[in-house]
């Protein structure tokens, strides 16, 4: 009969943990979602800022050989993800589109719309107002006489950075409400699970254990729980990528190693602090309490 209770006891504590897992799994899934999201749009805010575009047009009296000549030179710049030359013939056929350049070409009176000039895409951290202002300033110092017009549009640097980083503050917030959320269900899911543990807890102090030596196993326990937490966690997450990409045309969701490994050691980390902080304050509970309490 006491065999028996004694494994009915182990079964209803390995199964309280089971459960403390898997709960602390889905919320960490919810915070990694929330990350990977915000990873995902830090991705495409570099491509966006990246990807916007300005021309330097130059003054009638240079020709194409001097253009190309200060094209090479513009590639060795620190500030530039890519330098082109741009023809006249090309702009001409940018410019219409699918429309006939020659139809162009007549109503213009066969002057080009656009000379030829060089576009520039620039680096991430300077696809700002400032950066953009300063790379002008640059041009305009080494190339002065020799340039018309740097043009890009103000708008579309400003609102590329204005629009995300308010999507990056209601990530922020976003993932600040899961994380009160996380800490308060696994606080719960922890004291739960020591509750079954109480007596032992109890027993050992009654016995003359310091309170060092009964904290050590449940530490060491609950690094682990929150390491394999996050890593389920991890797998659920890239289980969901996995079915976006492949049910959802329309949607792409990839990341490099380096922003998997990142985000794997977040999780990682809020798994185990917070297991660990619970678990602290748990155990010091059932450590005050009084044997009559414990009932």
């Amino acid at each position: 009969m006491a065999r028996r209770t004694d494994k009915n006891s182990r079964r209803g504590v390995k199964s309280s943990y089971v459960s403390t897992i898997i709960g602390i799994s889905l919320v960490l899934f919810l915070i990694g979602l929330v990350l990977g999201g915000f990873f995902g749009l830090e991705n495409v805010q570099r491509q966006a800022k990246e990807n916007l575009t300005a021309d330097i047009f130059f003054t009638p009296e240079l020709n194409d050989s001097d253009i190309k000549q200060i094209e090479q030179e513009l590639k060795t710049w620190n500030e530039f993800s890519t330098v082109t030359y741009v023809s006249a013939d090309r702009a001409l056929e940018e410019f219409a589109g699918l429309g006939d350049k020659e139809e162009i070409l007549e109503i213009l009176d066969g002057e080009q719309p656009i000379p030829t000039n060089i576009s520039f895409q620039p680096k991430e951290e300077y696809a700002t107002i400032d950066g953009m202002m300063s790379i002008k300033n640059k041009i305009l110092e080494n190339y002065g006489d020799q340039i018309d017009d740097v043009n890009y549009q103000e708008e579309s640097v400003e609102s590329v950075n204005l629009g995300f980083r308010q999507f990056v503050l209601l990530f922020a917030a976003v993932a600040l409400l899961l994380i009160v959320i996380a800490v308060a269900m696994i606080n719960n899911t922890i004291r739960l699970a020591l509750y079954s543990k109480r007596f032992s807890i109890k027993t050992m102090q009654l016995v003359g254990a310091r309170s060092r030596y009964i904290r050590r196993p449940f530490l060491w326990q609950a690094i682990g729980i929150g390491v394999v937490s996050a890593i389920i966690g991890m797998a659920i997450l890239l289980g969901l990528f996995y079915a976006l990409n492949n049910v959802l045309d329309s949607i792409e969701i990839i990341y490099d190693l380096k922003t998997l490994l990142l985000l794997l050691g977040i999780l990682v980390a809020i798994g185990i602090i917070i297991t660990l902080i619970s678990t602290w304050f748990a155990l010091n509970k059932y450590l005050r309490m009084k044997l009559d309490d414990l009932y």
